[in-house]
């Protein structure tokens, strides 16, 4: 079969764009990149908006830092370099997704502004939403649940944040969540009332 070099005029309709996906979709894409300390809370509380989204209606994507590193991202190390490149690539998917109509929910502890930035040029200002989940390193190191720091501590686990390698809070993140002060229904709670109205579709009874 043989096609012609150039569609004719009415086939550019075929090209779907961003906005035709979120009217079918009846939702705004974004991506909410929850950074912060590991054991601030991050996973649980990205956890629970998914599922608050998704009861909403609304069709989202959780990607986390421990399912990425044993996925697209299982060649990397945790060197400043594959730091950087882990980051990249996750920018990079969340930017498909987020051309797609499809919201998602990034939980990275993403250390430094620079990574963070990054991911902001890639994904794109007016869809890049920064959440702060801010617990402080002590508060973290009572948690560990997974006994990271611990191994940190005794020098079994090289270049961790917080404490071989520096964590850099953000300046000015879109919402700051203090989870050692409110309680988790609580954090959730102001993450709903924030995030939803960014989400929502003006025609959309949700």
């Amino acid at each position: 079969m043989n096609f012609p070099d150039e569609l004719p005029e009415e086939a550019d309709g075929l090209k779907t764009k961003r906005e035709d996906k979120e009217l079918l979709l009846k939702q705004h894409a974004k991506v909410f990149w929850f950074t912060g300390l590991s054991g601030a809370g991050k996973t649980t509380l990205a956890q629970a908006l998914d599922d608050a989204f998704q009861f909403r209606g609304f069709i989202c994507q959780l990607l986390d830092g421990d399912i990425i590193r044993k996925g697209i991202n299982n060649n990397l190390g945790f060197s400043e370099v594959d730091r950087f490149e882990n980051i990249r690539r996750i920018a990079e998917v969340s930017k498909l997704f987020n051309q797609c109509g499809i919201i998602t929910i990034n939980s990275f502890i993403s250390p430094t502004r620079n990574m963070r930035e990054m991911a902001r040029s890639i994904i794109g200002t007016e869809n890049f939403i920064e959440v702060y989940i801010n617990a402080p390193l002590a508060i973290c190191e009572q948690r560990d649940i997974k006994g990271l720091y611990s191994k940190a501590r005794k020098g079994e686990i090289k270049d961790f944040t917080g404490i071989h390698a520096p964590y850099e809070p953000p300046l000015s993140p879109d919402i700051e969540i203090k989870t050692d002060v409110h309680t988790i229904q609580e954090c959730v709670d102001k993450l709903i009332d924030f995030c939803v109205p960014l989400i929502r579709y003006p025609e959309a009874s949700l």
